[in-house]
């Protein structure tokens, strides 16, 4: 089982980042999606979940608005489109998969600064 994410980086902020989540070795289309995020010296926060079909999302307060998690099945992608970042945004972001079981991708850094 692998949840391989990407995208991430050092952007200004008002910019934009798309991270991507590449699974493989279980029934991605199976599985709730969600992005986590963990900011140093912070708990690990829920972004963002989608539903299996992908017709159910959810966001945190934080990001709504501004954030839009989206998949494809046949991709076995998850993404999480990041608009209008703010420092507050740095932080580590994982993405997760839920169902039988509970799978960890290893996170990609974003940090918002000038």
């Amino acid at each position: 089982v692998q949840l391989v994410e990407s995208g991430g980086g050092l952007v200004q902020p008002g910019g934009s980042l798309r991270l991507s989540c590449a699974a493989s070795g279980f029934t991605f289309g199976s599985y709730r999606m969600s992005w986590y995020r963990q900011a140093p010296g912070k708990e690990r926060e829920l972004v963002a979940t989608i539903t299996s079909a992908g017709g159910i999302t959810n966001y945190a307060d934080s990001v709504k608005g501004r954030f839009t998690i989206s998949r494809d099945n046949d991709k076995k992608t998850v993404y999480l489109q990041m608009n209008s970042l703010k420092p507050e945004d740095t932080a580590v972001y994982y993405c997760n998969a839920r169902y039988s079981y509970d799978y960890w991708g290893q996170g990609t850094q974003v940090t918002v600064s000038s």
